[in-house]
C-alpha cells in the first residue's frame, strides 16, 4: 500500500469516527422547549396620551429564562383604549380597561391595562350623600372635570371603595351592595380614585 493509499484510509476512518460521534451526540444538544411566557408589569395603570413599554419573559422547560419582547407577537383587546405596536409599547388611547397579550408560537402570556383619564381635576360622585334599606343595590357614577373644563364620564375606569365593609361592598363598575343585616345603621365613605384625584360622597344603610 502506498503513500497516498494510506493516507486516505486514515482520513476516511477520521471521518467516519467524527460522523459517529456525532450522532451520537445529538440527544445532548436539545433545544430547551418554551413552557410559559409572563408579561409585566402587571395590572398598570397609565393617563391617557401617555406610552408604557411592556416586557415580555419566557420560561424554558429547563428553567431558564429569556426576554422575548422583541420577537413576541403584541396584541390589544381593544385598540380604541389601549394600543400596542411590534415592540410591546402602549400607548393610553381613552379611559378604560384592556388585555395586552404577548405570544411565541402557541405560547402566550396576558395582563390588564387601565387607561385613565388625564389633567383631572377633580371628580364628582352621584348619588351624592345618599341613603339605602339593607339588603338593596345603588349604582354610583363618577364624572371628572379636566383642566380644560371639560367632563367625562370615568365610572367604569375609576378605582371603587367603600369605607365601611360592615355598611356593604362595591364592585369594579361602582355597584354598591348593602350588607342584609345592619343594626344599627351604618354609614360609609364611598370612593373613586383616577391616577392621585379622588372624589368621595357618603352612604346611610338603614336596617
Amino acid at each position: 500500500m502506498n503513500k497516498r493509499s494510506r493516507k486516505f484510509q486514515f482520513i476516511a476512518g477520521f471521518v467516519a469516527v467524527f460522523l459517529a460521534l456525532g450522532t451520537g451526540c445529538t440527544g445532548f444538544f436539545v433545544n430547551p422547549t418554551l413552557s410559559s411566557l409572563a408579561v409585566g408589569p402587571q395590572t398598570p395603570t397609565i393617563e391617557q396620551g401617555t406610552t408604557l413599554q411592556m416586557a415580555a419573559t419566557g420560561t424554558y422547560d429547563d428553567g431558564s429564562t429569556k426576554s422575548l419582547t422583541g420577537s413576541a407577537l403584541w396584541s390589544t383587546s381593544d385598540s380604541t383604549i389601549v394600543s400596542v405596536n411590534t415592540t410591546g409599547l402602549i400607548t393610553g388611547v381613552a379611559p378604560g380597561t384592556a388585555t395586552i397579550t404577548a405570544a411565541s408560537g402557541t405560547i402566550s402570556g396576558s395582563t390588564t391595562v387601565t387607561i385613565s383619564l388625564g389633567n383631572i381635576t377633580s371628580i364628582a360622585l352621584l348619588p351624592v350623600n345618599s341613603s339605602t334599606p339593607e339588603g338593596t343595590t345603588v349604582q354610583f357614577s363618577a364624572t371628572a372635570t379636566t383642566s380644560d373644563g371639560n367632563t367625562q364620564d370615568i365610572t367604569s375606569s375609576v378605582t371603587w371603595a367603600s369605607s365601611n365593609t360592615t355598611a356593604g361592598t362595591i364592585d369594579a363598575s361602582g355597584l354598591f351592595t348593602a350588607s342584609t343585616t345592619v343594626t344599627p345603621a351604618q354609614v360609609t365613605t364611598i370612593s373613586a380614585t383616577s391616577g392621585n384625584v379622588t372624589g368621595t360622597t357618603t352612604l346611610t344603610v338603614n336596617p
